[in-house]
C-alpha cells in the first residue's frame, strides 16, 4: 500500500502561479499514492504559469468543500493575488483550516492565507515581500524553509520544496 493511499489533496491554481511549486507538490503526493487535484477559480479551465506552462483544472472551488479533502495545498507565483479575490477560494481554506486539515502555502500564497483570515497568532514564513502582510495578520513570522504550526504549513521558496513535500507528506500518514 502506498503511504497515502485514500488521502485527497486539493492544490490551488490560477495564472501566474509558480511552476515548481504547483507541480512539484503534485506529482509527489500523487506518488506517494495521494488523489491530488488541481481546484481553480473557475476563470478558466486551463490556468498558465508565471512562464507559460498550462495546468488543467480538475474542478473549482466553487465546486467542492473542505468535506471532499484531507489537506489542501496553495503554490506561490502572483496566482495568490488571485486567488484571494474568490470568496469559494476563501471558503475553502478557511474550512480547511478549522476542520483541523492540513492547509499548506508556499512563497507568495501566504497572501491567501492572511485573506482567509487563519494566520492570527499562528507561526509562519513565506517569500520575504510579503512578511509585513502576515505580520498585520497578526501572524508571528521566522525565516525558516519550513514551518508547522499545528494544521498550517508554510515554506518560502521553490527552494525549500522537499522540506515543505516531507513535512506535507508526514502530516497526512
Amino acid at each position: 500500500m502506498s503511504r497515502l493511499e485514500g488521502k485527497r489533496v486539493g492544490i490551488l491554481a490560477e495564472n501566474t502561479y509558480q511552476e515548481l511549486e504547483l507541480w512539484y507538490p503534485l506529482l509527489r503526493l500523487r506518488e506517494e499514492g495521494a488523489e491530488a487535484r488541481v481546484i481553480g477559480t473557475g476563470s478558466s479551465d486551463t490556468y498558465t504559469s508565471k512562464h507559460g506552462y498550462p495546468v488543467q483544472a480538475d474542478s473549482t472551488a466553487e465546486e467542492v468543500s473542505a468535506d471532499d479533502f484531507d489537506a489542501v495545498i496553495i503554490p506561490g507565483g502572483y496566482a495568490p493575488d488571485l486567488l484571494r479575490r474568490y470568496e469559494a477560494v476563501l471558503n475553502l481554506v478557511r474550512g480547511m483550516f478549522e476542520q483541523g486539515k492540513v492547509v499548506a502555502a508556499i512563497c507568495h500564497a501566504g497572501w491567501v492565507l492572511a485573506s482567509a483570515g487563519v494566520v492570527e497568532g499562528r507561526r509562519v514564513t513565506s517569500v520575504r515581500a510579503i512578511r509585513d502582510d502576515l505580520v498585520h495578520a497578526g501572524a508571528e513570522w521566522v525565516d525558516q524553509e519550513v514551518v508547522q504550526d499545528g494544521n498550517l504549513i508554510t515554506s518560502r521558496m521553490p527552494g525549500d520544496l522537499p522540506a515543505f513535500c516531507r513535512t506535507i507528506i508526514a502530516a497526512l500518514e
